[in-house]
């Protein structure tokens, strides 16, 4: 069985990100966990993963009377040697919102810190802060999300300077997450961005970035080539950030944020998901249209990074978020739609067997 070692890095990645860039937003100096040295002369391993987009379990008190069993008809479908998903809202016992008392268009979600170990359960090893409900209930929210997902073993990255490191038996595997915030990595700031992905390239062989880009809603469904805006924010321009990405060293770019499926694209031999949609939604968003089609991704880098294969599992969502599989596979069916409509000759296409599948030539 393969070995997975899980630890959260903190870097400083220049002066674009200020003197001190840290793990936990209320700590005030850097600081760089390390992995244990590699005592085995083992060759260098293929690295696979399995991915998936916006994930949420409620807001205290609405909450379902068994996370892990809400959980539960995903898991097998979701199992890989690292898993990894964008986790909206905290883990906290916090009672202080960023929204005001008596507004109707402002949400904020945070559920018990046991919950991390409901993620861990279901196979998650990396999860993702970088969004707009990771400071959903302040500095002390974010940093009680920290310390929750540490203390199951689930690896965090997105907060400023922060980096998730985890390890699929020799070969050390990066996410670098971004966000157009700046209590985030910051998307909206390329120079940075090139300055961590290239600090996550000393420190492991494989990196993916992850962004949490663009417009919102079931008409957002196209990858648009220009920046993008949700009730007046800036949420970016994601074709333009994935290209830059990979042109600075990222091996897999992978993204959710519009609660809707996006295309799949290949850039200079990486593939990028431009949004995997939501993932489990348990009672807060729309689950209707193609706002319930959702999707597993699975992808096997080799230990340098390179693309060796994928597979898409088309994920449908109920009325109240729970996800489940979809043997109709309505998902890939979209996804295929929009790649050929957005990017022509350079879309990622999904086979009747669900393999992503590179353009000929």
């Amino acid at each position: 069985m393969l070995m997975l070692m899980i630890l959260v890095v903190a870097v400083v990645a220049g002066v674009a990100f200020g003197a001190a860039n840290v793990i936990s937003p209320v700590s005030t100096t850097t600081t760089a966990s390390t992995l244990p040295a590699t005592t085995t002369t083992t060759a260098p391993s293929n690295v696979t993963l399995s991915a998936v987009g916006d994930t949420e379990l409620g807001n205290t008190p609405q909450l379902p009377a068994d996370p892990t069993a809400y959980l539960a008809p995903i898991k097998a479908a979701l199992a890989a040697p690292i898993v990894f998903g964008n986790l909206e809202g905290t883990m906290t016992s916090a009672t202080t919102s960023k929204c005001a008392p008596t507004s109707t268009e402002c949400y904020a979600f945070h559920v018990p810190t046991s919950y991390a170990a409901v993620y861990r359960a279901t196979g998650f090893t990396v999860l993702n802060a970088a969004n707009n409900h990771s400071h959903d209930f302040g500095v002390q929210g974010a940093a009680d999300t920290t310390a929750a997902l540490r203390a199951v073993g689930i690896s965090e990255a997105g907060l400023p300077g922060q980096i998730g490191v985890v390890r699929e038996a020799t070969t050390r595997v990066a996410f670098v997450d971004f966000a157009p915030y700046s209590n985030t990595n910051d998307l909206l700031n390329f120079t940075a961005a090139a300055q961590l992905i290239a600090q996550a390239k000393r420190i492991a062989k494989v990196v993916v970035v992850y962004m949490h880009a663009g417009a919102e809603g079931s008409d957002a469904d196209h990858v648009t080539r220009t920046s993008e805006f949700y009730v007046g924010e800036d949420r970016g321009n994601p074709f333009a950030f994935a290209h830059a990405a990979i042109d600075d060293g990222a091996d897999l770019v992978l993204a959710s944020g519009p609660h809707v499926l996006r295309a799949m694209e290949w850039y200079r031999g990486h593939l990028i998901a431009y949004s995997l949609g939501d993932f489990a939604n348990y009672d807060n968003f729309a689950a209707q249209g193609v706002l319930r089609l959702s999707a597993i991704l699975h992808v096997t880098l080799s230990s340098t990074g390179s693309f060796l294969s994928g597979h898409f599992t088309s994920v449908v969502l109920s009325p109240s978020g729970q996800p489940s599989v979809d043997p109709t596979d309505a998902a890939a069916a979209f996804v295929n739609g929009l790649s050929v409509a957005d990017f022509g000759a350079n879309a990622a296409r999904i086979s009747a067997n669900g393999a992503v599948v590179a353009p000929a030539g």
